[in-house]
């Protein structure tokens, strides 16, 4: 049996290395275009400040792969022929398989701006990005970033180390506004601004300037202003990367579309990670996850499903970490939906960024969000799948504090405050 996963991100990854412990006997080769081992995405950002080297943020070692009898290809995939099994590469031949994975990720999103094309105008995703920002950087005395969000917080950290002035074009009339609740939102507005990054709130993009030899200059917003910038990040969100697939016989929307066991309608096709978009049976939404730790999950899953030994994939408790500036973030369960019957316990310190949110419906907590502080993601997860009530998470908060032992801890303090807003 020959497995053919195109895209070695985190979820072509962990599928390999699951089908490997599955199935001792198969034939698993990853082809990848981009780079020819595994590297930690999340870390571009370090490797760019200068805090890793690339060999740090390689996961595992490079005979690793050979231990594992795991093939590595480094080659662009360019067309699937489902009928023949049969996937097209760039340089190399072509290659049968037996079953196939999709895992290719996401790409930034365009949404054809005049001059998008232009040189120094790039997204941040891969180590082709990280290349062309190395070289767009070394001229670059002022860059405007598209888009709020989290890759666009990254980027502006990354050059703001290198002493770029960076201002920020964010549509929403607060950053972030529409996943973080309002006092959240808030906060990091303060905290862009006191690292000194401009931030225009409700501006978009209208043009991208050229300097006369194809490469930007500034740049002109839906208000009229004009800001002179020697580079343009875009970062206003990612898509699913269906390239690969938009004109072959796998159905599409806005992702490869696949049922709860990650099966294309193709057969021996699969498709999952942040390309994947998971149909809804009862016609309700479809569900895309583009975070690294669904990625994993789902890749573990299509692995399962591919031996044979599949079930109903479950999301579970939603989580997400990131890091604004010098901000860190976490997110458990459901926060700022505005379902009826939800309420919120919120505690902000009067003088730090430290904040905590506490979502509960009908006696059960349902989400968290804890800004500037460290919490216990296997604690906050076993409460909302418990559904503990809000006045038992109050009684034992300590346990989810995750900081060592000699940090400050503000649990008294947030506990004071969060005890009075139950009614």
């Amino acid at each position: 049996m020959r497995v053919a996963i195109v895209g070695n991100g985190v979820t072509g990854v962990s599928a390999a290395l699951r089908l490997r412990e599955l199935q001792p006997d198969w034939r698993i080769c990853l082809i990848s275009g981009e780079s020819k081992y595994h590297y930690s995405r999340p870390a571009l950002m370090y490797l760019f400040m200068g805090h890793m080297s690339y060999s740090d943020v390689k996961p595992y070692e490079d005979d690793f792969w050979e231990a594992k009898r795991l093939e590595l290809v480094r080659d662009w995939a360019t067309d699937v022929d489902v009928e023949a099994k049969t996937l097209a590469l760039h340089r190399g031949a072509p290659l049968q398989y037996d079953k196939l994975l999709l895992a290719t990720g996401s790409k930034s999103n365009r949404f054809g701006w005049p001059g998008q094309e232009l040189q120094g105008v790039q997204g941040l995703w891969g180590l082709q990005d990280l290349r062309r920002l190395y070289d767009n950087a070394r001229a670059t005395r002022e860059a405007v970033i598209v888009g709020g969000g989290l890759i666009g917080i990254e980027l502006a950290e990354m050059l703001h180390s290198r002493g770029v002035h960076v201002t920020f074009l964010v549509r929403e009339k607060s950053y972030w506004n529409n996943i973080l609740p309002g006092d959240e939102s808030a906060m990091l507005n303060r905290l862009i601004r006191a690292h000194g990054i401009g931030l225009r709130l409700k501006t978009q993009l209208a043009e991208i300037h050229d300097d006369g030899g194809g490469r930007c200059c500034g740049v002109t917003t839906d208000g009229g202003e004009r800001i002179d910038c020697q580079l343009v990040g875009l970062t206003a969100g990612v898509s699913p990367n269906v390239d690969l697939v938009r004109d072959s016989a796998i159905a599409t929307g806005r992702g490869v579309l696949v049922d709860r066991r990650f099966r294309t309608d193709a057969g021996e096709v699969y498709a999952a990670g942040d390309c994947a978009e998971i149909v809804d049976p009862d016609g309700g939404r479809n569900l895309i996850q583009q975070v690294w730790y669904t990625g994993k999950k789902q890749g573990e899953a299509v692995a399962h499903e591919m031996a044979g030994r599949g079930a109903d994939y479950e999301p579970g408790v939603w989580f997400n970490s990131a890091k604004f500036l010098d901000l860190e973030y976490q997110v458990y369960g459901r926060v700022n939906t505005g379902v009826p019957g939800e309420a919120n316990l919120y505690w902000e310190h009067a003088n730090e960024n430290r904040a905590v949110r506490i979502v509960h419906a009908e006696g059960r907590v349902i989400g968290f969000n804890v800004m500037g502080l460290r919490w216990r993601h296997e604690v906050c997860e076993r409460w909302i799948a418990e559904g503990a009530s809000p006045a038992h998470v109050l009684d034992h908060l300590r346990h989810a504090n995750f900081d060592p032992e000699l940090f400050r801890r503000y649990e008294r303090e947030a506990v004071g405050a969060m005890r009075g807003q139950l009614s």
